[in-house]
């Protein structure tokens, strides 16, 4: 039987954060693609060593992040030095299409699904493989979508402290927004794609974690069909967390209902809305970590102390701070390219914890120092495990509520009684 090594590079992590690691999302949704008949090994870098001594017909090399980049090369170099092809995908592949094109056998551009990856790997055992699968921006049918393969993964390494770590899974691709750091316009179109609904369910219903991660680029995008989903995840009773919900009444209570557990909210800024919309949220029990985006050009050190202030007093649980980072392909990046404020391209530095641009109204290692500043000082009363034993604490009274409550360890029962 051929084999098909899958490979998921290391990265730097956040040094100001807590280190954990989830189960990645892009890889467990390659492997669904690849057929039966082929033997899948699955290397995680982030939590296991790569042996590039075990044989292998070609290698996958999964990419989402720009700072994998100098891995994922040294990685290729190393397998093509050993005689084996190497292929790139994933969203960094498709930021970086013409550098990594440089580095690999060949390039798959766009998603997996419907027989794409199954007939690039059937070229390659053919003899044929093409320097290019450019699927770009046309999208399979999202109902050829199923359920990830996560049975690839390495169970043990994703806990913390004994606990498992949350299940990634997407009810819908696509964002229909174009935010100014982001490259989602770049990678979707703007075109939101959401999966039948009873697909979504199916598949979460087949994930033994009763606690998951909802990674839609965005739940504010068509109303009608998130109080649908809302709907068919209640009687699930599983818990999750997700990036911005429509900020609306109906639809907040629907997602409480529906095992909402926490969101990553976006705070941009002191002003009334932002309070009111984290006010809403904790109104409905679902709490809040704020994402705070530094260096923008309508700061400086001082609406940066003031937007930590802000944080605190509105008393978001959990806060995570990062630097603007002009990444391929995002509107932030082509109006600093032209106005020539970009510092290097030295991609593995490009993490979201260092400065890698001129900013607007300080000097990059002010800019620095305040990113320094913006963690130290939203943790100094209650660190960073305190606040999530905080969060874990009221997840788990959800779960004992509604009868869904399993512990896995004593550790856990430990971690969120501390709290």
């Amino acid at each position: 039987m051929p084999t098909v090594t899958l490979v998921y590079p290391r990265w730097q992590k956040i040094p100001e954060q807590t280190e954990f690691h989830l189960p990645p999302h892009g890889p467990v949704c390659v492997a669904a693609s690849v057929p039966a008949e082929y033997r899948l090994l699955f290397v995680d870098e982030n939590v296991d060593a790569i042996d590039f001594a075990a044989a292998t017909d070609i290698v996958l090399l999964s990419m989402m992040l720009t700072c994998q980049l100098p891995r994922g090369r040294a990685i290729a170099e190393k397998y093509r030095a050993l005689g084996v092809t190497v292929v790139a995908g994933g969203i960094a592949a498709m930021l970086h299409a013409e550098e990594v094109a440089g580095f690999v056998d060949s390039l798959f551009l766009g998603e997996c699904e419907a027989g794409r990856l199954a007939g690039l790997l059937a070229d390659h055992f053919a003899g044929r493989l093409h320097p290019r699968y450019d699927y770009f921006l046309d999208f399979p049918p999202i109902e050829s979508v199923g359920p990830a393969r996560r049975e690839i993964l390495n169970r043990p390494r994703y806990r913390y402290r004994g606990v498992p770590m949350v299940d990634l899974v997407h009810a819908s691709r696509g964002c229909r927004f174009n935010c100014f750091p982001c490259a989602t316009a770049f990678l979707g179109g703007q075109k939101f794609r959401p999966r039948p609904i009873a697909r979504v369910v199916e598949e979460i219903e087949g994930i033994d974690n009763n606690r998951l991660f909802l990674v839609d680029n965005s739940l504010a995008q068509d109303r009608a069909w998130l109080l649908e989903l809302f709907a068919a995840l209640k009687p699930l009773k599983k818990k999750w967390i997700s990036h911005p919900i429509l900020d609306d009444d109906e639809v907040l209570a629907a997602a409480a209902e529906a095992g909402c557990w926490y969101v990553y909210q976006a705070v941009f800024d002191t002003s009334a809305v932002i309070r009111e919309r984290v006010g809403r949220l904790k109104e409905h029990g679902i709490g809040v970590e704020a994402a705070v985006l530094l260096g923008t050009d309508n700061q400086d050190a001082d609406s940066i102390r003031r937007l930590v202030d802000f944080l605190l007093e509105i008393d978001v649980d959990m806060a995570e701070f990062s630097i603007l980072t002009p990444f391929p392909h995002t509107p932030v990046t082509a109006r600093y390219a032209a106005e020539g404020r970009i510092l290097h391209r030295d991609w593995g530095r490009y993490t979201t914890a260092e400065v890698v641009f001129q900013p607007k109204q300080m000097s990059p290692e002010t800019l620095q120092e305040m990113y320094a500043y913006a963690w130290q000082a939203f943790y100094r009363e209650m660190p960073q495990s305190l606040r999530m034993a905080r969060l874990f604490t009221e997840v788990v009274k959800k779960e004992i509520a509604d009868g869904s409550y399993r512990p896995h360890r004593l550790a856990e029962e430990r971690l969120w009684r501390r709290a």
